[in-house]
């Protein structure tokens, strides 16, 4: 079946483009264990572009992207946040990205395989159709689209799914490392037993939290964090002024502090972040995609004693002295993707959300005439939204 699309290819000229191709359908796994089960045609309704695609995009230019092409292909349709819609089951889903022939897709073994849709090895959903694994089509909510329509403020909030999922696996992660890491410590000081002591360690980790970084998925695990622990102060760090729309949705959806980076170098703003901080971090996240994040966070001497560094951005290299690194007992650690339990209650979480405020929507037109100027000129550019979709079929939003 040929379908039209966006895809990534290795070019120098054209490492994204739009135009027709013939779709692939290879039985897939789920998870190991599972037998092989061939694609369902669905036809995307919305979708959010994430910047994986942009670091995608950006490795089609360099030629280096030959690893993530599906078997015997030499491109990419990309695309992995958003709605669909399955004809032949008359209803709309959300794609489960991640699976393949391992027990757990977010920490496959050597022995072990994974894909993901749209970013390694799978097709996505920046196209008119593709073939996705009937088990990995998770359901809406009860209510919601079962005549056919979806309406645009539950659309324009589903194409969060994948980076809200992520950081419910983040969360998860925090905790069952935080307290794991520091659970002696409260043994000692207040003599408490294993377990009492492993739940005050899993609190203790949030006390002061640094976010660097104030996208999607700063905000998101913000959110996440505050509701679970709505003592946690919080701090974030960005390059926008705090007037910013960005920052007062911040202010209002995670009650956190703002440091607004304006310095030429990592001195002062570690300072800043001290000073408003009152103390050096027991929790940093880097989610900025900058060099600058563990710089501050172990050079600016930011991260404290016992603390602990999550490192989800992809892309900048992570350096620390090994001198203060051990005696100062910190846990370095990084996790991305999700499990099915994340996917799926982030779909509940979101249909409940105001974040629909945050998505602004481009022109398919726009998109499809020029691919890399949309990426480069619109999306990922100084000044642009927090998140950028396109509706793919306008004919599946309604009421």
């Amino acid at each position: 079946m040929k379908v039209y699309a966006t895809y990534f290819q290795n070019s120098a000229q054209a490492p994204l483009v739009y135009g027709q191709t013939a779709l692939v359908d290879p039985p897939r796994r789920r998870l190991r264990g599972e037998r092989e089960k061939t694609g369902v045609l669905a036809r995307p309704v919305i979708v959010g572009f994430c910047g994986t695609d942009h670091t995608l995009m950006q490795m089609g230019a360099r030629g280096a992207l030959g690893a993530k092409f599906p078997k015997g292909q030499t491109r990419l349709i990309n695309g992995h946040e958003g709605v669909v819609w399955v004809p032949d089951q008359n209803r709309f889903a959300v794609v489960l990205i991640r699976g393949g022939d391992c027990y757990d897709p977010t920490r496959y073994g050597e022995d072990e395989t994974y894909f993901e849709y749209g970013c390694d090895g799978a097709d996505g959903l920046f196209a008119d159709a593709g073939y996705f694994h009937p088990d990995m089509l998770l359901p809406l909510p009860q209510g919601i689209g079962e005549n056919g329509c979806l309406p645009l403020e539950i659309a324009k909030r589903l194409v969060f799914c994948d980076p809200f999922a992520c950081m419910l696996f983040q969360l998860e992660r925090i905790e069952d490392l935080g307290g794991a890491h520091n659970f002696r410590i409260w043994m000692a000081r207040e003599g408490l037993d294993e377990q009492a002591a492993r739940k005050k360690a899993v609190q203790a980790v949030f006390e002061r939290t640094v976010i660097f970084g104030l996208g999607t998925t700063g905000l998101f695990l913000g959110d996440l964090i505050r509701r679970k622990y709505p003592g946690a102060q919080i701090l974030y760090v960005g390059m926008d002024e705090s007037d910013s729309e960005k920052v007062q949705w911040m202010h209002e959806i995670t009650g956190g502090a703002y440091v607004q980076n304006r310095w030429d170098t990592d001195a002062p703003l570690a300072r800043q972040i001290l000073e408003q901080l009152g103390g050096r971090a027991t929790l940093f996240v880097g989610a900025s995609g900058s060099a600058q994040e563990h710089r501050v966070a172990f050079e600016g001497r930011v991260l404290g004693c016992n603390g602990v560094y999550d490192g989800f951005s992809l892309g900048p290299q992570v350096t620390f002295d090994t001198m203060p690194f051990g005696f100062e007992n910190h846990l370095i650690f990084s996790s991305i993707n999700f499990r099915q339990c994340h996917m799926e209650q982030a779909i509940l979480m979101l249909c409940q959300s105001r974040y629909d405020r945050l998505v602004t929507l481009m022109d398919k037109k726009t998109l499809i005439e020029d691919p890399v100027g949309a990426y480069e000129q619109r999306i990922y550019c100084k000044g642009a939204p927090l998140k950028t979709a396109v509706l793919w079929d306008e004919t599946r939003i309604g009421g």
